[in-house]
């Protein structure tokens, strides 16, 4: 494709060039009260300054051009202002390891000064983290560092990167704030990983499925990659923790176990629908330790085409995906010491290198480990990540290798809450446990997975990946069901070890081209899934207890069970195969892209007696997925996007009460219309969305006994994102969803026009960020989550209330003998708010009461 207008990442080859202006932005780190945050806060919000829209332009071969706006416009830095913040002033630095093309716009941005560079110089490196006070010549050279690269004032507000030699190639100056590619083939998602926008607490894109990494501004789909810098300011430990901080998603837990479940734009998505690195089958299948991984990003929408088929058969409001960490350029060795409430002790060591000609092999290892009693009653978790991420990058081949063992144990962990009752019980105090002192799980995961590309040409890459995933799962389970307001209940044992075998792959190419004034990105390939489930099941007399003041009860007798518990009997074998093809073509100089394309999948599945071993069902059903997808780009700021799309899930067997007993139905095609816009001024973006995904259901007709796919799920929305800065010392990050999900067709219309279970109307998060400008390297925060009613049964006459939760944090970075070091604290659910988070399948989940976080960081 030709080269896109400043705005957009831009991937160069080696005759293309670059350069970086940007304005003057502090960054820092955390600390200090709600209260004087939340006014603050709204009096800087009212008082700055907003940046002015950057002159639209646009690259034309290799003319040079000047694509800024005027100086003294730029967050209110005059021309003066910008020259007197030349190399001999110190200011405070916060820039994270990152490609060193993004890293150089960050630079731009907290220094005021402009930066100029040859495109092909900054080609697939890496730059250190830069934090605390200093010089502008210390920050950039800190940038620089194991690089052979040097830097030269050309005037007195423009810094000029070159090799230590000479420079070479000519320069051409970017848009303030313009965020650059890494240089790596345009076709590559290996080296092509988004950078992080403005505040560093999202990236500028994320993977959209087969179609690879895309700039937000250039795909028809919304889609948020959260960075490894949020997840670590924030402390967080799970996919959970980093999903509050978006208002498309809910979590609570899944059926009967301890496991994680979304709720994305109201349909739920299972954990082993959450994809690694762009691959089904290889995440953990309950809960993930995230200290190995680079970005968590979300897709908002039903992904049939981009993702192919979810093997749980869930995900169709949205899906989620975990990049795993990489080997940077400047060697990595970080050391965290973590404290949680109530006596959570745990370590991380993060440590990478790159070695060999031009650092073409890297290594990034981590290792982590959690321990001890929760901020829940008596509930203890341990967690253990060993994982290995290994690369080669060479001229036309690129390999990436992550392995990870992963292993949960939860004793005592507070389960959900089954309701037979009338009507829904208030939840408890925050920190009640319900759970049985015999109850526990313990989980382990392990996983490796290669991906590679080799560029046949400049225009056509290869790629191909594969992965392989063990689970061992064991466990006593025991989750109360309330009969009245009082909170009694009764409380059942369930034991179910299991184990699963995931083999996952995918294999395709990229290829551009043009064909006259049009361009073209085509992509053509096939995936391929199975995995193996055995399991095997106890089930225990109930018990009785109260949710209110929980009794202490022994383990009961097994009062019927399945299968051998030692020699797991196969349950089921599922395999999922899929080819795609997609071409996206661009107008207008690619002011304008319309994706086309097609997944043609088929769905087989096999199930088992757990006794005989023999087979009771065998399902083969194929389907064709297409898309549909627009972008028009009227300005560098402004995208305008729309897209149909197809979600999947295997389609049901009539149940043996219907009277066509037995009958196979092809898979469940739930189909999405969405459009929106998109805007990116440099500092500050976001987007407006409407959509609407209706999901078909299975229902028995109450005249006949005949089931059938009759029944449907409408759910229709508005979303609203903003990111990025407010001010040089305010960051913002997040946005308002509304929802409605609405039941249409049910069995005899008595459900017609009701809200779909676990659907809230109304989601809201928002999460701010301060800078203090008086206290050095310290940073404040505050984020407020809302979420609206919701209902536990189709005839809605069980209602959960809404509820909002306060989180606060602060960080600072200090230096001691000599070694920076950083210290944060985070609360969560500040006022200890007793709620029921999320009542998705008809169970309700309480959220986790006041947790108080407190961290210790150094880089060696």
């Amino acid at each position: 494709m030709r080269n896109r207008s400043v705005s957009t990442i831009l991937n160069f080859d080696r005759r293309d060039t670059m350069a970086i202006n940007v304005a003057n932005t502090l960054r820092g780190s955390r600390r200090l009260r709600v209260s004087a945050l939340l006014v603050t806060t709204a009096l800087v919000a009212v008082l700055s300054n907003r940046p002015v829209a950057a002159e639209e332009a646009r690259l034309q071969g290799n003319q040079e051009q000047i694509l800024s706006a005027p100086q003294s416009q730029l967050w209110g830095v005059t021309p003066l202002q910008l020259a007197q913040a030349g190399n001999g002033s110190v200011q405070i630095y916060d820039i994270p390891a990152q490609p060193l093309a993004s890293a150089l716009a960050i630079f731009g941005q907290q220094s005021g000064l402009q930066v100029t560079v040859d495109g092909a110089l900054v080609r697939g490196l890496q730059s250190p983290a830069v934090t605390g006070e200093m010089t502008s010549d210390e920050a950039v050279a800190t940038l620089l560092a194991g690089s052979d690269l040097t830097y030269r004032m050309a005037d007195g507000s423009t810094i000029a990167i070159e090799k230590r030699a000479q420079q070479t190639g000519s320069t051409i100056l970017l848009d303030p704030v313009t965020v650059a590619g890494t240089g790596a083939s345009p076709l590559s998602d290996i080296e092509n990983l988004p950078s992080p926008y403005a505040g560093g607490q999202v990236a500028r894109g994320a993977r959209i499925g087969v179609l690879g990494n895309q700039d937000m501004m250039d795909t028809p789909f919304s889609a948020t990659g959260y960075t490894e810098q949020a997840i670590r300011n924030q402390q967080a430990e799970s996919i959970a923790d980093v999903m509050a901080n978006d208002p498309s998603v809910r979590s609570g837990y899944g059926f009967g176990n301890f496991s994680e479940l979304f709720v994305v734009r109201g349909f739920p998505l299972a954990m082993e629908d959450v994809s690694m690195d762009g691959l089904y089958g290889t995440t953990p299948r309950q809960i993930a330790n995230i200290d190995a991984y680079e970005r968590v990003e979300v897709f908002r929408g039903a992904s049939a085409f981009v993702n192919g088929i979810p093997p749980g058969s869930t995900g169709t409001g949205g899906t989620i995906n975990l990049v795993p960490k990489r080997a940077e350029d400047t060697p990595i060795t970080s050391v965290t010491g973590k404290y949680g409430m109530t006596s959570e002790i745990g370590g991380h060591a993060d440590v990478g290198r790159r070695f060999g000609s031009d650092n073409a092999f890297g290594i990034r290892v981590n290792l982590s480990s959690r321990d001890g009693e929760t901020a829940i009653d008596d509930e203890e978790r341990t967690s253990r990540l060993a994982s290995a991420a290994l690369d080669y990058r060479g001229e036309k081949v690129r390999l990436t290798l992550d392995t990870l063992l992963q292993s949960q144990r939860i004793d005592k962990g507070r389960p959900v809450v089954n309701v037979s009752s009338s009507v829904i019980p208030d939840a408890p105090d925050a920190s009640t446990n319900y759970g049985t002192d015999y109850s526990f799980s313990n989980l382990e995961d392990r996983f490796i997975q290669m991906r590679g590309e080799y560029d046949v040409l400049d225009s056509l890459t290869l790629y191909g990946a594969v992965g392989y995933r063990f689970m061992r799962e064991d466990g006593i389970y025991a989750s109360p069901t309330v009969t009245n307001v009082a909170g009694d209940a009764t409380i059942g044992r369930l034991d179910v070890p299991r184990e699963d075998q995931t083999l996952s792959g995918q294999f395709g190419g990229r290829a551009q081209a043009e064909t006259g004034d049009v361009t073209h990105q085509i992509n053509a390939g096939m995936s391929a899934f199975h995995t193996v489930n055995r399991n095997s099941f106890v089930f225990g007399s109930n018990q009785n207890t109260n949710i209110y003041n929980p009794v202490s009860v022994s383990i009961p007798n097994a009062t019927s069970t399945g299968g051998d518990l030692q020699d797991l009997p196969k349950v089921s074998e599922s395999w999922l195969n899929s080819y795609f093809l997609s071409d996206t073509l661009g107008f207008v100089d690619d002011q304008v892209l319309v994706t086309l394309g097609a997944r043609h999948q088929t769905v087989k599945v096999k199930g088992y007696n757990r006794a005989s071993l023999r087979e009771t069902s065998n399902y083969n059903e194929s389907k064709l997925s297409p898309v549909v997808g627009l972008v028009i780009r009227p300005t560098e700021q402004i995208s305008l996007y729309a897209n149909r799309i197809e979600g999947l899930a295997q389609g049901p067997t009539a149940p043996t009460t219907a009277a066509n007993t037995g009958e196979v139905f092809p898979p469940y095609v739930s189909v999405q219309y969405e459009a929106g816009v998109k805007l990116d001024y440099g500092t500050i973006g976001g987007s407006a969305a409407v959509f609407q995904t209706s999901q078909p259901s299975g229902i028995t007709d109450p005249t006949t006994n005949v089931f059938g796919i009759d029944g449907e799920q409408r759910n229709r929305g508005i979303e609203l994102l903003a990111f990025g800065d407010l001010t040089p010392d305010l960051h913002l990050l997040g946005g308002v969803t509304y929802t409605q999900a609405e039941l249409s067709k049910t069995a005899g219309g008595n459900n017609d026009g009701n809200f779909a279970v676990g659907a809230p109307q109304y989601q809201a998060n928002m999460g701010v960020e301060w800078d203090l400008p008086y206290l050095s390297a310290t940073t404040l925060s505050a984020r407020m989550i809302y979420t609206g009613t919701q209902y536990q049964d189709t005839a809605n006459t069980k209602r959960v209330p809404e509820w909002s939760r306060l989180d606060i944090g602060a960080r600072t970075t200090q230096t001691i003998d000599g070694q920076d070091v950083t210290f944060r604290a985070n609360i969560e659910n500040v006022t200890n708010n007793a709620y029921w988070a999320s009542v998705q399948g008809g169970y309700l989940t309480q959220g986790a009461p006041l947790t108080g976080k407190l961290s210790v960081s150094t880089n060696f």
